[in-house]
């Protein structure tokens, strides 16, 4: 991975993140800090290679908003962009939390990118150990964003260099802090682009090290990510997306294929939401373009 190439990942990620937070009403997930992390130029850059590629998402949608630039904005965010990031990171924190109250003390973010977790809760700091596991390159880029959004690093924050995809190893955790005690995980965004088989080492190996009770969410595509068109062809747009830039999207799961690999690692799915779960939890209300996107799953996991 490339510098470049991993900043950028998590930079739309981020700027999907802010749009949602100050342009959408009725928030799926409030990253009130997301925008600090970007720039004027950046979010105008992005705002601009969003609107350009209208043509790419739907040419219906580009002919009909030709004179306005801001709704095609507000439609490519809503309909693309946005709704898989809001809707993970919402179910995810929502889990922590319930998990906090059943005891968990450390928390493990896996490919963290910018997320701003701590900088929204630093109410927790007496009582949560967050490490968060990235790419090299990606950690030193959000050190410079912090520093340039002149946000201090909390010290229950703990960075954890590593390219975990390739090679995970619970030595750079433990130099951290880590300890064995009970842990929740998260893994958003992740599981798409690597193997079947580079999954289930990992949740594996993620698991060999904290007891029973400690747990996991993350989000997996179903057996039908390259078939499916998904609404306006986004989930068609989204792996000729990936593989265009050189991460292709390479694992899609069946149900029972998500359990059997689960259960090889000594967990049991406490909760499964499909496509349909995830619309009406976070989206069922609405009146904008903002849907759960097909094909897409969210599993919490727990060690027996």
């Amino acid at each position: 991975m490339k510098k470049n190439e991993s900043s950028l990942t998590s930079l739309i990620s981020a700027y999907a993140r802010a749009y949602h937070s100050q342009y959408d009403t009725s928030l799926i997930f409030d990253d009130f800090i997301a925008k600090d992390l970007i720039n004027e130029e950046e979010f105008t850059n992005i705002s601009k290679n969003m609107i350009q590629g209208i043509s790419f998402f739907n040419k219906e949608i580009a002919d009909r908003l030709q004179h306005d630039p801001e709704e095609i904005l507000k439609w490519v965010t809503q309909v693309q962009l946005s709704p898989t990031p809001l809707a993970r990171a919402s179910y995810c924190e929502k889990v922590l939390h319930n998990e906090l109250m059943l005891g968990a003390k450390q928390y493990v973010i896996l490919g963290a990118g910018l997320d701003t977790f701590c900088f929204r809760h630093p109410e927790l700091e007496n009582t949560l150990q967050v490490f968060e596991v990235d790419h090299p390159a990606t950690q030193q880029f959000k050190k410079c964003k912090l520093k340039e959004a002149k946000l201090t690093i909390p010290d229950f924050l703990h960075y954890v260099p590593m390219d975990f995809t390739k090679t995970f190893s619970y030595q750079p955790l433990i130099n951290e802090g880590f300890e064995n005690i009970k842990t929740f995980f998260s893994l958003l965004g992740v599981s798409y682009y690597i193997t079947k088989e580079e999954n289930a080492s990992l949740i594996t190996q993620l698991f060999s090290h904290v007891p029973s009770g400690s747990s996991i969410v993350f989000d997996y595509a179903d057996e039908t990510l390259f078939t499916a068109k998904g609404k306006s062809n986004r989930v068609e747009h989204m792996v000729k997306m990936a593989a265009a830039s050189g991460e292709p999207m390479t694992s899609c799961f069946t149900y029972q294929e998500m359990e059997q690999m689960l259960e090889s690692a000594g967990l049991l799915i406490y909760e499964h939401l499909t496509p349909d779960d995830i619309h009406d939890l976070f989206f069922g209300n609405r009146t904008d373009d903002l849907s759960a996107f097909e094909t897409i799953h969210y599993i919490h996991a727990v060690k027996k």
